[in-house]
C-alpha cells in the first residue's frame, strides 16, 4: 500500500520524449541517456524527483491542497481518492477509532498502553484535526532509521484505542482511525512524530519521523546541511532534504513545458555532478548510492544546496537494473531535455568550457507547485543584477520563462530545518517538550536580520544560525536549565511564556520591522500562493519601483496551512556578491579567464579611456613620454645611479642594510622542546608506537606545496640552518643538490621522490624518518575524489602520499604537520589526536613576558587591535572611493565578474598614481587617495637612501590570468614614465620563479655582498630593500614569506565572497611582521619632521602616518610608542622626500615655510641624537654633528633645501650650490632609509570594504566574527545548534572545538577516517604543530630536528667512567717483558714467573688502603685523603661514548632482534616461568644452604630436571674441548640489586646473538620486580637471610653454587664416561654496569723487534670470551680477568699483554682450583681485593689480559648506593658521621638499622685512625692484617699476610709493622705465626670478633697480653642492638 498509481505511459507524448532523448545524447559528451520508454513510464516521479530534491520541507501542518493534488497524473486535473464507506453503525468521529475510542494524544498521553514487542507508540496527523496528533502502534521495521533509510516497504499496526491488531495495509488502517482521506492513503504523508514518555511518565510528542532523509538528526545525516555563508557551498553529497516520492501534480498540460523549462535554471549544474544519490526509482540502496555520490560529486563546482536522495525503490517498478545510467546521467538528461542552453544565449557564461563548468547555482532543487512564475525577460538588463531567491518554508513554484536572469538557492531552506531540529545535547534528556522555534518567529527574525544589515552588507548564514540559537535558548531557558540538572519537574506543553507569532500575524509583524528601513527590505504578502507574490516581485523589478530595496521578503500566509515563503535578494551588490560566491575557486578562475579570452572585458576598457581628460590614457602616456624622454631619463638615472658612485668612495652608504641570517629565537627553542617532549611521550605510553632506543639517527623530508619560491625559501632555511651537517647526513662540503633531496613540492614529481624517501625508510630500520608537512591546510583533497581527469593532477597528492599504509605503518616514520591554520586538521574524523597538537605559545601569561625576545610579532590580532585604538592610524583599512566605483561599475557591467572589475579598477588606479606622482597632476583625480599613497611612497622610497634601497608593495591578485593582465599593464605605464631603473614590477607566480630586471639584480648583489656572477634572487626574502610592486598570484598563499621592507599589502583583490576563516586569515597572514621591539620610550619619536608643502599630491585625511599601537593595546603588547606626525605618509615627511615632491610639483614653496621645516628637521634630529637605537643606527649616531655645529648645520640645510627646492632636476643631483658638508647631508639622508623605518613598524593593510567589516566587527565576546565563520571550504558545522566560540578559547580549546562541531565533507581526506571506537582513528605516531603565519615556525621544526637528533645521540650514548690506573708510579719498574707485545694468549711456563703485583690499580679504589708487598718509599702527597666521603660515587671522571652495536642495554632498549631474548612475543604476553629449589650444605655455615632458581621455560635446556619429578638436578655444563663458535662455554652471573630496570642485563647484542647461559642473582625481596622486567632471564634468588647483605654474600654463593653443581655435573657426565677433569669449571661473574668491551690490536710489523702500534676496536663479549676461553692450559688459571678502559690508556700499560695483579669488574672464574678460597660472605665492599688476595696467597695463578678492557657505565641508582645507614630509633632521615657508626659497649648510644659489618667498614674507611693513629700517612711501616684485606682508608698503608700453612707470603723480614689487625680470624691463626713479625713501639692492635666472648677468647688463645696492653675502656661495638649481633673490637698498644 501507499504507492502512487501515476506513471503510466502516454502514447501522446511519445514523439516529444523521442526529440528530448535524442537532443540529450547530442549535448551530452560522455553520459547515455536514459532509456525513453523508462523517461515515459516513470515521468510523474522524474519530474518530482529533479525538481523537489533537497527542498521540500515535511511541515507539521500538511497543506490539504496539496494532498489533494498528490495522486494525481500530471496532465489530467486531480482526480479525488474514494475513500471506501465505512461500516455502517461505527464512529466515525474525529479523533477516534471505529470502535469509538479516543485517540486522541492529549486525552491518553496519561493512560497506560500495551505496546507489543517490535512496535512503537507514533502519532499520525489527521487532516481534519489540524491540532492533535492521533497515537498508533506500527511495527518498527515499517518505520525509518535515523538517516530516512531502511523501512520496510507496507505497513503493520495495531489500533491503540479498542486494541484491533493486525492491519497489513495503510489504507485499510487509515480508515479505521478515521482519517478521512482526500487523498491515497501514505505512511510517509501522516505518521508523523515518535511517541516518548517524558520524565512525568506522560506520553508526549518527540522527534520528528525521518522519512527519506525528512529531518536530520545526527551527525552524519548533516553532511550537507549547513555552510558557511550565503556564499559557501556544500561541497558534499549527502541526503540533504526531505523529498517524496509521490508524483508531481500539474494544474494544466502546458504546465509540463514550464517544467521542464524550469530545469533551465539549473543548467548551471555540471552535467558529471550527482548531487543526488536518487536514480528516480533505482534500485541501489541508499548507501550505495550515497557511495556511489560521493565520487562522483567531486568534480563538480560547489553549488548552493544540494539534491537528494528520493527514497527507496517502489514495489511496482521493477525494471530499472543496476547496470542503468547512474543518478548522474538522468539527472543531466533532466537538466537538458528543454532548456534553452545558456551556452549560446548567455553572453556572461562560458561557451568556452565544457557543461560540467558551468557558472550557477542549482535553481531548482525546489519543490515546484502551483501555476508557473514566468521570469520576466530582461531581468538582467533591466536591473543590472541577477536577482537571487532563497527558498524558504512551505511550497515554492515552477518557474519558467527567462530563467538564466535569476538564481535560486535552498541554502536558507536548509538554515531553517536544521535550526528546527532538535540539539542533541537535549534529547539525551529526553526533552522532548522543548519545541523548536516556529516557522513564523523563524522568518520574523529573518527579517528582522535583514532589516538591520547596512547597504554595503551581504548577509551571512552564520549570523542567522547564532540569532535562531540565542532566540531559541532565550525562550526556552527554564526548560534547558531544569534539563541541566536533571530536576524532575512537570514541563508545560507551551514552548514558553512568550506568546507564539500565528501565520496571521506573521505579515503584520514582518510589514512592521520592515517599515523602519527605508524600503531597504520589501514585504510582499499573498494570499493564495508563493506564485502570485513572486509575479509582483518581478512586476516591481521591471517597473523599477525596487531600486532601493534590496531585499523582497514573500509570504503566503493562511490560517488552515502551514507558511510559505522566499527571499529575493534584489539588491545589485548583494545579488552579485551572493552569485559569484557559488562558483567553486576553479570555476571562478574559469569564469574570468573566459571574460578576458573572449573580449568581454574591452568594453570596461574602453570605458576607461575616456575618463581621462585628454582622451585616451595611453596617448597621453605617449605624449608625456615623447616630451620627458631626455629630460626625465637623465635625471632619474642621476638619481638612481649616485648611490653606486658614492658607494665607490665609500663615504655616503646606507648602513642599515642586513639580511636577517638564521638564528633561534626563544620562542623557537620552546616550541621544539614541546614538539620534542611530545615525541617523547609517544615513545614513553605503553602503546610501544615508538621506540625511540631503537634508533641511531634522524633523516626528514619537507613537504611543501608546489610554489616554487616556497620550495626555495625552505631550500633557504635549510641551508643556513647547518642542520643537515648536524645531523651528519651531509658532509661538509654542502652542494644545492643534495639539499634539495630533502625537500619535496608537492608537484606532479613528487611521487617519485617520495618513493625514495619510502624505499629509504624501509632499508634503514634504525633510522627515525620525521616526514614534515609545511603548509598542512593546502590540498586536503581525498586522494579518491582526485581520480577523476578533471582535477588537476597534484590534487589530493598529500592524502595519496602522507596518508599511504606504508607511511601509516612504517613504525620509523613520525608525520609532522605544520600550518598556521590547523582548522581543517581539526574534525571529527581527524588523524591527529588531541596529545599530539602543539601549539605556539603565548608571549604573555598574566602581564609576564615569558620569552625575552628583541622582535615583537605582529599578527591578526595585533592588526584587529590597531582599528580600535583611537588615537593611532589604523593599520587595516579600506578605500571607500575604491569600493564606490566598484559598485558603480557593477552596476554599469552586470555581467562581467567583479572580480574582473576591481582588477581593472585597481590597475586604473595604480596607472593614474603612478602618472600623478611623474608631474600629471591632473591624474591625481583618477585614483585614490590610498593609492596614490602608496605609489608616492614607493616611487620616492628608493630616492631617500644613498644606497637606493626602498619599500614593498604586495598586490594580491589571486586570479593568474587577471595578475599577467595587471603586470602588463602596469609595466607598460612605468616604462612609458621612465621609472624603469626607480622600482622593479614582479609577477609572483606559485608555478614559477621570481625574475627581476638585470639592473636591480646587480643592486641586490651589491646590498647583500654577493660575488656569484650567476646569482638571482629565488625567494622573496631576498628581495630585501628592493623598491618594487611584488603581483603576488595564486589562489592561495602557499607559505611564501615576505621581506622586512614590506610597506603595504594590498589586499582590495581577494576574493570577498569565498569566506572562510582559513581563506581570510591566510591572506592577512601575508602582512603578519615582526617588528623591532628596541625602542622603549614612552613616545619614541622616530619621525617628527613637519611638512608644510600646500601642494601636496595626497589628502590630509588618509596618510601613511607612523604607526602607533596606543589605546586599548597594553604597553607590552605594543612594539613601540610613537607621537602622532603632522606628516602624511613615511616617505613624504622627510626632507628629501620633501624635495623630490617640490621638484615634481608646478609651485615651490614659500622660503618662510621652508626654514620653519628645516629648523624642525635640525631639532628634531637633536632631539633624536638622544634617544637613536644603539642597535641598529650605531653608525649614524658617530655621524651626528655635536651641539657646536648645530648653528651651521641649520644653514646648511636651509641652503640645501633652498638649491634642492630650486632645482628642477632630481632631488639628488649633485648641485654645486649646495654647501652642505657630505657627512650632515648624508645623516640625514639615510636617517631616512625607507626600509629601515619600514622594517620597525609592521605594513599597512587595504582589505576589501566587505572583509574588513567581518574582520573588524567583534561579538560580545570580543571575538573578531571571522573566528566564528566556516573553519575550511572542505569541513562543515555537525550542528547549527552549537555553542558559540569565545575570545578567551585557548588554541587548545579552539581544537577541542572543531573536533566536536566540524564533520569533512567526502572530498576531504579525513572523511573515511571514521571507526565507532573513536580512539583508534588517531594515528599514533602523527603531530601537529600549529603557529600564526610567519612567526618562525620553519625554524622551530627545523631546531626540533637538532634537539631530537641530539636527544637520540644521548640515548645512544652512555657515561662511561674513564679514569687512569692508579698508584702507577708504585708499580715495580723493571726493564723485564715477559711476554711480546702481539702474544695472544699467555703462557704458562713464562707466566708462572711473574711476580703478583699487590697494588690496587683499579681507579675506583683511590680511597682505599694501599697494600704493601715489600718496604716501599711513598710520597706522603701522593696519598692524601682526595675526596669526601660523598663524593666517593659522584666525582669519578666519565665520558660520553657512544654506544657499539656490541653493548649492553638496560631494559629500556627495544630492538626487533632482540624482543625474543627479552622475552616478549609479538603480543607482549610475559613468557612462562617456573620456580625451582635447589639446595646444597655448606659447612662453614654450618647449615643447608636452599637457593630458588626462576628458570624460563625458553632457557629450560641450560638445565638437568629428575624425569619422574621435574626436580632441578644441575645446570648442564659443557666440556674444556668443546669447540663451537655460536656459543659461550662459562655461564655468566651478575649480581644485582636496585637496578631492575637499569642494569645492563640485556646481553644479546654483546655476545652477537650466541647461545649463553646468563644467571641475574637477586636478593629475595627484589624477585618479583625483576622477573617482571625481565621475563626471560633466569633468576637466583638468594636465601632470605641475605635480604641485607652485600656484594660478598651473593659472589660467595654464586662460587659455592658453581662448585656443586660441577661436581654434580661431573658426577652426572662420568656415567656418559666423561672425565671429571674435561667439565668446563669457568664462570664469569661481572657487574651489572659493564657496557661495552674492547679489543687492542697491536701491529709489530716494525723494522726493530721492540717497535710495534697499536689500535682499540669495540668488540663483542663473544669475542672475547671465546678467545679467553680457547687460553692454552687455561684451566691451570684461577682467576682471569681484562683492564678497565681509559681514553688515557699509554703504551708502557699494554706492552705487556698480560700482568699478574688484582682483577676485578668482570672475571672467569675457576670454581675447580679456587674450591678452598672462598669470598667473604659478609663483605660489603672491596671483596674483589679482599679475594684476589686469598686466591694468590694460596699459590693461584690471576691473570689480566691487558690487550682486553671492559668499558663501565655510570649508574647513579642500585648497587652499594642502595645502603642507606639511619637511625633505628626515628624514621626521619638524619645525617649520621661514619664517627657515630661505634660505641662503647653497654653505652646508651643510638643504635643504628644497618648490618653490623657495613657500619664496621665504613667506619674503618673514615677513622681507622683513631685505632692506628701511628699509621698515618706512614706507609714504610704498614699495617699488618691477617687473613683478609679491610680497607683502613687512603692515608693508611696494609701488609696483607695468610696464616694458612703453604701460603704465599712477603718475607716479613726488614718490615717493622704499625699495628695490626685481626679480623674474625679462625684457628689457622696462632700465637707463634704472630710472633714472626715485628712492630714498632706505641704500634696498635684492632681485635674484631662476633661477640664479647669470643673476643676474650682471642685474647688468650693468642698470647696477646704478651706483647699488647689492654684497658678496659679499649672496647668497642658497632652500633647494633643486641638482636642485630653487632661486631666487637678490642684495641690495644705494643709494649
Amino acid at each position: 500500500m501507499g504507492n502512487s498509481y501515476a506513471g503510466h505511459f502516454k502514447t501522446t507524448r511519445f514523439e516529444e520524449v523521442l526529440h528530448n532523448s535524442i537532443e540529450a545524447s547530442l549535448r551530452s559528451n560522455n553520459l547515455v541517456p536514459r532509456p525513453i520508454f523508462s523517461q515515459l513510464y516513470l515521468e510523474a516521479e522524474q519530474q518530482l524527483s529533479s525538481l523537489e530534491a533537497g527542498s521540500r520541507a515535511e511541515n507539521e501542518d500538511e497543506e490539504e491542497e496539496e494532498e489533494e493534488e498528490e495522486g494525481s497524473e500530471s496532465s489530467s486535473p486531480p482526480v479525488s481518492y474514494q475513500m471506501k464507506p465505512p461500516p455502517e453503525g461505527c464512529c466515525t468521529t474525529d479523533g477516534f477509532c471505529q470502535a469509538g475510542k479516543d485517540l486522541r494524544l492529549v486525552s491518553i498521553s496519561n493512560d497506560h498502553i500495551e505496546v507489543p514487542s517490535g512496535f512503537l507508540l507514533v502519532g499520525a496527523k489527521s487532516p481534519n484535526l489540524p491540532d492533535h496528533l492521533l497515537v498508533c502502534a506500527v511495527d518498527k521495521r515499517f518505520l525509518p532509521d535515523d538517516n530516512g533509510r531502511n523501512a520496510l516497504l507496507g505497513f503493520s499496526g495495531n489500533c491503540v484505542g479498542c486494541g484491533k491488531k493486525g492491519f497489513c495495509y495503510f489504507t485499510e488502517f487509515s480508515n479505521h482511525i478515521n482519517l478521512k482521506l482526500t487523498t491515497q492513503p501514505k505512511k510517509q504523508k501522516h505518521l508523523k512524530y515518535y511517541l516518548v514518555r517524558n520524565p512525568q511518565g506522560a506520553l508526549t510528542k518527540g522527534s520528528v519521523i525521518c522519512w527519506k532523509g525528512a529531518e536530520f538528526r545526527g551527525r552524519q545525516s548533516s553532511a550537507s546541511t549547513c555552510s558557511s555563508t550565503l556564499f559557501q557551498l556544500p561541497e558534499s553529497s549527502g541526503l540533504s532534504g526531505s523529498t517524496s516520492s509521490e508524483p508531481l501534480p500539474a494544474a494544466n498540460p502546458s504546465a509540463l513545458a514550464g517544467t521542464q523549462q524550469t530545469a533551465a535554471a539549473t543548467d548551471h549544474i555540471p552535467s558529471t555532478a550527482a548531487f543526488s544519490s536518487a536514480v528516480y526509482n533505482g534500485k541501489e540502496s541508499p548507501k550505495q548510492q550515497l557511495m556511489k555520490n560521493n565520487l562522483s560529486a567531486l568534480t563538480r563546482p560547489s553549488v548552493l544546496g544540494t539534491l537528494t536522495n528520493s527514497g527507496p525503490p517502489k514495489k511496482r517498478h521493477k525494471g530499472w537494473s543496476p547496470e542503468s545510467p547512474s543518478s548522474t546521467e538522468t539527472w543531466n538528461l533532466q537538466l537538458n531535455t528543454q532548456a534553452p542552453n545558456r551556452i549560446k544565449n548567455d553572453g556572461g557564461s562560458l561557451s568556452s568550457v565544457p557543461h560540467s563548468a558551468l557558472v550557477g547555482p542549482a535553481s531548482s532543487p525546489m519543490v515546484g507547485s502551483g501555476e508557473p512564475v514566468s521570469v520576466p525577460d530582461n531581468l538582467l538588463k533591466i536591473c543590472k543584477a541577477k536577482p537571487v531567491i532563497f527558498k524558504g518554508h512551505g511550497n515554492f513554484p515552477y518557474l519558467c520563462g527567462n530563467i538564466n536572469d535569476v538564481i535560486v538557492s535552498p541554502l536558507l531552506y536548509t538554515c531553517y530545518r536544521n535550526s528546527q531540529s532538535l540539539s542533541r545535547a537535549y534529547e539525551q534528556y529526553g526533552a522532548s517538550t522543548i519545541q523548536p522555534i516556529s516557522e513564523e518567529m523563524q522568518l520574523l527574525l529573518t527579517v528582522y536580520y535583514l532589516v538591520q544589515l547596512a547597504a554595503d552588507q551581504v548577509p551571512l548564514i552564520e549570523d542567522l544560525e547564532q540569532i535562531f540559537m540565542r532566540s531559541w535558548r532565550e525562550s526556552h531557558l527554564s526548560e534547558i536549565r531544569q534539563y541541566q540538572q536533571a530536576v524532575p519537574q512537570a514541563f508545560p506543553h507551551v514552548p514558553s511564556q512568550i506568546t507564539p507569532v500565528t501565520s496571521a500575524q506573521l505579515p503584520w509583524l514582518a510589514g512592521l520591522a520592515a517599515s523602519s528601513c527605508n524600503d531597504s527590505v520589501h514585504i510582499i504578502e499573498c494570499s493564495y500562493s508563493l506564485a502570485e507574490g513572486l509575479s509582483e516581485m518581478f512586476k516591481l523589478l521591471i517597473e523599477g519601483k525596487l531600486v532601493k530595496t534590496n531585499y523582497v521578503v514573500i509570504i503566503c500566509a493562511s490560517r488552515n496551512r502551514a507558511i510559505d515563503s522566499c527571499i529575493v535578494i534584489t539588491g545589485k551588490y548583494q545579488a552579485r556578491v551572493l552569485s559569484e560566491s557559488m562558483l567553486s575557486p576553479s570555476d571562478y578562475q574559469k569564469e574570468v579567464n573566459y571574460q578576458l579570452v573572449t573580449g568581454k572585458v574591452e568594453t570596461l576598457g574602453s570605458f576607461f579611456s575616456t575618463l581621462c581628460p585628454e582622451g585616451d590614457i595611453d596617448l597621453l602616456l605617449e605624449k608625456f613620454y615623447q616630451e620627458n624622454q631626455g629630460h626625465i631619463s637623465s635625471s632619474l638615472s642621476a638619481s638612481v645611479n649616485k648611490p653606486t658612485a658614492v658607494n665607490g668612495t665609500g663615504t655616503a652608504v646606507c648602513t642599515s642594510y642586513e639580511i636577517e641570517r638564521h638564528q633561534i629565537r626563544p620562542f623557537q627553542l620552546a616550541v621544539a622542546q614541546k614538539l620534542l617532549s611530545h615525541i617523547c611521550s609517544i615513545a614513553d605510553s605503553s602503546t610501544q608506537n615508538l621506540d625511540l632506543g631503537s634508533f641511531e639517527k634522524i633523516d626528514f623530508l619537507i613537504c611543501v606545496p608546489p610554489s616554487e619560491v616556497t620550495y626555495q625559501q625552505t631550500l633557504f632555511h635549510l641551508w643556513h640552518s647547518g642542520i643537515l651537517l648536524e645531523l651528519g647526513l651531509e658532509k661538509e662540503h654542502l652542494t644545492k643538490q643534495r639539499v634539495e633531496q630533502y625537500v619535496m613540492k608537492l608537484d606532479a614529481e613528487a611521487q617519485i621522490k617520495f618513493k625514495v624517501f619510502l624505499q629509504n625508510s624501509m632499508q634503514n630500520p634504525h633510522t627515525l624518518f620525521v616526514l614534515i608537512h609545511d603548509h598542512a591546510h593546502w590540498d586536503l583533497m581525498s586522494a579518491m575524489h582526485s581520480l577523476y581527469p578533471q582535477t588537476e593532477l597534484s590534487t589530493g597528492l598529500v592524502d595519496r602520499l602522507l596518508n599511504c599504509r606504508e607511511v601509516k605503518e612504517a613504525p620509523n616514520i613520525v608525520t609532522l604537520h605544520v600550518t598556521s591554520f590547523p582548522y581543517a586538521l581539526q574534525t571529527q574524523h581527524t588523524h591527529i589526536s588531541p596529545y599530539n597538537e602543539i601549539h605556539w605559545p603565548s608571549s604573555y601569561s598574566n602581564g609576564v613576558d615569558l620569552y625575552h625576545e628583541n622582535k615583537k610579532y605582529f599578527g591578526l590580532s595585533e592588526f584587529i587591535e590597531s582599528t580600535l585604538s583611537g588615537h593611532s592610524i589604523p593599520l587595516l583599512r579600506y578605500d571607500s572611493s575604491f569600493e564606490a566605483m566598484v559598485m558603480a561599475l557593477g552596476k554599469r557591467f552586470p555581467r562581467l565578474h567583479s572580480a574582473v572589475i576591481r582588477t581593472f579598477v585597481l590597475i586604473q588606479h595604480y596607472s593614474a598614481a603612478m602618472m600623478a606622482v611623474c608631474g600629471l597632476s591632473q591624474m591625481k583625480n583618477y585614483t585614490s587617495v590610498e593609492t596614490l599613497e602608496i605609489t608616492q611612497n614607493l616611487i620616492n622610497s628608493s630616492r631617500q637612501c644613498p644606497s637606493g634601497h626602498g619599500l614593498m608593495v604586495v598586490l594580491r591578485i589571486p586570479c593568474i590570468p587577471l595578475a599577467a593582465v595587471a603586470y602588463e599593464r602596469l609595466y607598460n605605464v612605468r616604462e612609458r614614465l621612465a621609472l624603469e631603473d626607480n622600482f622593479e614590477i614582479i609577477l609572483g607566480n606559485p608555478n614559477s620563479g621570481i625574475t627581476i630586471g638585470k639592473h636591480f639584480v646587480e643592486q641586490l648583489k651589491i646590498w647583500q655582498k654577493i660575488e656569484d656572477v650567476d646569482w638571482r634572487p629565488q625567494t622573496y626574502l631576498e628581495l630585501e630593500g628592493l623598491p618594487c610592486i611584488l603581483i603576488f598570484s595564486g589562489m592561495d598563499p602557499q607559505g611564501e614569506s615576505l621581506p622586512r621592507s614590506l610597506r603595504y599589502c594590498d589586499l582590495r583583490l581577494i576574493n570577498s565572497s569565498s569566506l572562510v576563516r582559513t581563506t581570510l586569515e591566510q591572506e592577512l597572514g601575508l602582512a603578519a611582521y615582526f617588528v623591532s621591539s628596541e625602542i622603549h620610550t614612552e613616545k619614541a619619536v622616530v619621525n617628527d619632521v613637519l611638512e608644510s608643502d600646500p601642494e601636496k599630491l595626497s589628502s590630509t585625511d588618509n596618510e601613511d602616518e607612523e604607526i602607533a599601537t596606543e589605546g586599548s593595546t597594553s604597553e607590552k603588547r605594543s612594539p613601540m610608542k610613537r607621537e602622532r606626525s603632522c606628516s602624511h605618509d613615511s616617505a613624504s615627511s622627510s626632507l628629501s622626500s620633501k624635495a623630490s615632491i617640490t621638484a615634481f610639483c608646478t609651485e615651490s614653496s614659500s622660503p618662510q615655510a621652508l626654514s620653519n621645516s628645516t629648523e624642525e628637521t635640525t631639532n628634531n634630529y637633536e632631539r633624536q641624537k638622544q634617544k637613536v637605537d644603539k642597535g641598529a643606527q650605531t653608525t649614524i649616531s658617530k655621524h651626528l654633528p655635536p651641539v657646536t655645529e648645530q648653528m651651521d648645520m641649520k644653514q646648511n640645510i636651509k641652503s640645501a633645501q633652498v638649491s634642492i627646492t630650486s632645482s628642477s632636476s632630481s632631488p639628488f643631483s649633485s648641485s654645486s650650490s649646495s654647501s652642505a658638508p657630505t657627512h650632515n647631508s648624508f645623516i640625514l639622508q639615510t636617517s631616512q632609509c625607507s626600509m629601515t623605518k619600514a622594517s620597525k613598524q609592521p605594513p599597512i593593510v587595504f582589505l576589501p570594504k566587505l572583509v574588513y567589516d567581518i574582520i573588524t566587527s567583534t561579538d560580545s565576546s570580543g571575538l573578531p566574527k571571522s573566528s566564528s565563520l566556516l573553519p575550511y571550504h572542505s569541513v562543515m558545522w555537525a550542528s547549527s545548534f552549537r555553542p558559540l566560540m569565545s575570545k578567551m578559547m585557548t588554541c587548545t580549546e579552539q581544537s577541542l572545538y572543531y573536533r566536536q562541531w566540524t564533520v569533512p565533507k567526502p572530498v576531504h581526506m579525513d572523511y573515511n577516517n571514521r571507526n565507532e571506537g573513536r580512539m583508534d582513528t588517531f594515528h599514533p605516531r602523527r603531530l601537529l604543530l600549529s603557529g600564526p603565519p610567519q612567526i618562525g615556525k620553519t625554524g622551530a621544526y627545523l631546531q626540533f630536528l637538532s634537539i631530537l637528533s641530539r636527544m637520540l645521540i644521548r640515548l645512544t650514548e652512555v657515561d662511561v667512567y674513564d679514569e687512569e690506573e692508579i698508584n702507577i708510579n708504585i708499580k715495580e719498574e723493571s726493564d723485564q717483558y715477559y711476554h711480546q707485545p702481539g702474544d695472544m694468549w699467555p703462557d704458562l711456563e713464562i707466566f708462572k714467573k711473574m711476580p703478583f703485583d699487590y697494588t690496587i690499580h683499579d681507579p675506583k679504589y683511590e680511597d682505599a688502603s694501599l697494600i704493601c708487598s715489600k718496604l716501599q718509599t711513598i710520597n706522603s702527597e701522593d696519598r692524601s685523603m682526595s675526596r669526601r666521603q660523598e663524593d666517593m660515587y659522584t666525582c669519578h671522571q666519565t665520558t660520553r661514548m657512544r654506544l657499539s652495536k656490541y653493548a649492553a642495554y638496560n631494559t629500556y632498549h627495544h630492538c626487533e632482534q632482540c624482543h625474543q631474548y627479552m622475552g616478549f612475543n609479538p603480543r607482549y604476553q610475559i613468557y612462562e616461568s617456573t620456580l625451582h629449589a635447589f639446595a646444597f650444605s655448606y659447612s662453614m655455615l654450618g647449615e643447608e644452604i636452599q637457593l630458588h632458581f626462576i628458570i624460563p621455560k625458553s632457557k629450560e635446556h641450560h638445565f638437568v630436571f629428575s624425569q619422574p619429578g621435574r626436580q632441578l638436578e644441575s645446570m648442564r655444563l659443557p666440556l674444556v674441548t668443546d669447540k663451537s663458535e655460536d656459543y659461550i662455554k662459562s655461564p655468566t652471573f651478575t649480581p644485582t640489586t636496585g637496578r631492575h630496570e637499569h642494569g645492563l642485563f640485556n646481553l644479546y647484542h654483546a655476545m652477537d646473538g650466541a647461545s649463553h647461559l646468563h644467571v641475574l642473582v637477586v636478593k629475595e625481596y627484589e624477585m618479583a620486580i625483576y622477573k617482571k622486567y625481565w621475563p626471560n632471564h633466569i633468576m637466583l634468588v638468594l636465601p632470605s637471610i641475605f635480604n641485607s647483605a652485600g656484594v660478598g654474600a651473593a659472589h660467595f654463593l654464586i662460587k659455592e653454587l658453581s662448585y656443586h653443581n660441577l661436581e654434580l655435573e661431573r658426577n652426572r657426565q662420568e656415567e656418559l664416561g666423561i672425565k671429571p677433569q674435561d667439565i668446563w669449571p669457568f664462570i664469569v661473574i661481572s657487574d651489572d654496569s659493564c657496557v661495552m668491551w674492547n679489543a687492542v690490536e697491536v701491529d709489530c710489523s716494525g723494522d726493530r723487534k721492540s717497535d710495534y702500534t697499536w689500535t682499540e676496536r669495540n668488540v663483542s663479549l663473544k669475542q672475547i670470551l671465546q678467545h679467553i676461553e680457547a687460553t692454552p692450559n687455561v684451566t691451570h688459571y684461577a682467576l682471569i680477568g681484562m683492564r678497565k678502559w681509559s681514553s688515557k690508556t699509554n703504551s708502557a700499560e699494554i706492552k705487556e699483554p698480560f700482568s699478574c695483579c688484582h682483577v676485578h669488574d668482570f672475571i672467569m672464574l675457576n670454581v675447580d682450583l679456587t674450591q678452598n678460597v672462598q669470598y667473604n660472605q659478609n663483605r660489603f665492599t672491596c671483596d674483589d681485593v679482599d679475594f684476589n688476595l686469598r686466591v694468590h696467597s694460596a699459590g693461584l695463578l690471576i691473570c689480566r689480559f691487558n690487550h682486553f678492557n671492559v668499558m663501565k657505565k655510570q649508574i647513579a641508582l642500585g648497587g652499594q648506593r642502595s645502603f642507606h645507614i639511619k637511625s633505628k630509633v626515628s624514621d626521619t632521615p638524619v645525617s649520621i658521621s661514619p664517627a657515630q657508626y661505634i660505641c662503647a659497649p653497654d653505652s646508651k648510644h643510638t643504635f643504628l638499622a644497618a648490618p653490623a659489618q657495613l657500619l664496621l667498614e665504613k667506619y674503618l674507611q673514615y677513622h681507622s685512625h683513631r685505632f692506628f693513629p701511628l699509621s698515618l700517612k706512614n706507609y714504610s711501616h704498614p699495617v699488618l692484617s691477617v687473613d683478609s684485606y679491610l680497607n683502613l682508608g687512603p692515608q693508611i698503608a696494609v701488609c696483607y699476610v695468610s696464616s694458612r700453612p703453604h701460603s704465599l707470603n712477603i718475607s716479613p723480614s726488614g718490615l717493622t709493622f704499625s699495628g695490626l689487625l685481626l679480623y674474625l680470624c679462625d684457628s689457622f691463626v696462632v700465637a707463634s705465626f704472630l710472633k714472626k713479625f715485628h712492630f714498632l713501639k706505641g704500634a696498635t692492635l684492632c681485635v674484631i670478633c662476633q661477640d664479647r666472648n669470643s673476643l676474650r677468647q682471642t685474647v688468650v688463645r693468642l698470647e696477646l697480653e704478651d706483647e699488647w696492653q689492654f684497658r678496659l675502656r679499649d672496647e668497642f661495638q658497632t652500633a647494633n642492638s643486641k638482636e642485630d649481633r653487632p661486631l666487637f673490637f678490642l684495641t690495644g698498644r705494643h709494649i
